[in-house]
C-alpha cells in the first residue's frame, strides 16, 4: 500500500542523510522525497512516499522517532490530506499530432512551457493519480523525458 509520510525534523545538516540511511539499512525504497523549510525556520518538513504494509510503515515511523532530530511523524494516508507533485514532460509532436497533444494538456490544466519543431515541454501539477493519467495519455505521442518534483502533502482542515 502507498503511504505518504510527513516528517518534521530539525533544520540541520545531515538529518536527511540519516533518514535516508534508516530506510536503506532496512531495505525500504523511497518512491518520492521532497524537503523544504516550514513556517518555523528551525524545522524542515520531509514528505516521503513509501510502499509497504501498515505494520512495516508503523515500524518505520517508530524508527524515525528514534532519530534525535525528528520532531513529528504523521502518516497522512490515514487522514484527509492534499498532495501535489509537479511534472515537466517533454513529448514528441509533429504537425499532425500537435493539436491533439495541446488538447490533452488543456484538459489536464497543464501549461506548455516550450515548443520546438519536433517536441514540446509541458508543466503539470496534481496528485499522483492525475499525473499518472496525464502521462498515460501522452505515451502514444512518445515521451522523451520526465522530471518530477516528488510529492508534497498537507493535512486538510484544522489538523496540524
Amino acid at each position: 500500500m502507498r503511504h505518504v509520510l510527513s516528517v518534521v525534523v530539525e533544520n540541520k545538516p545531515g538529518v536527511l542523510a540519516r533518514i535516508a540511511s534508516l530506510f536503506s539499512r532496512r531495505g525500504f525504497n523511497i518512491d518520492s522525497l521532497a524537503v523544504g523549510a516550514t513556517e518555523k525556520p528551525e524545522f524542515s518538513r520531509i514528505t516521503l512516499v513509501v510502499t509497504g504494509e501498515d505494520l512495516v510503515i508503523e515500524q518505520i515511523t517508530k524508527q524515525l522517532y528514534k532519530l534525535i532530530d525528528t520532531y513529528k511523524v504523521t502518516d497522512l494516508t490515514a487522514v484527509k490530506h492534499i498532495e501535489r507533485e509537479m511534472l515537466l514532460v517533454k513529448v514528441s509532436i509533429n504537425p499532425n499530432t500537435r493539436s491533439e497533444a495541446i488538447e490533452i494538456v488543456d484538459i489536464f490544466r497543464g501549461k506548455i512551457i516550450d515548443v520546438a519543431e519536433k517536441n514540446m515541454t509541458v508543466e503539470i501539477t496534481g496528485d499522483y493519480d492525475k499525473n499518472e493519467g496525464f502521462l498515460s495519455l501522452l505515451k502514444k505521442f512518445g515521451i522523451i523525458e520526465i522530471v518530477r518534483t516528488g510529492t508534497v502533502a498537507i493535512q486538510r482542515g484544522t489538523g496540524n
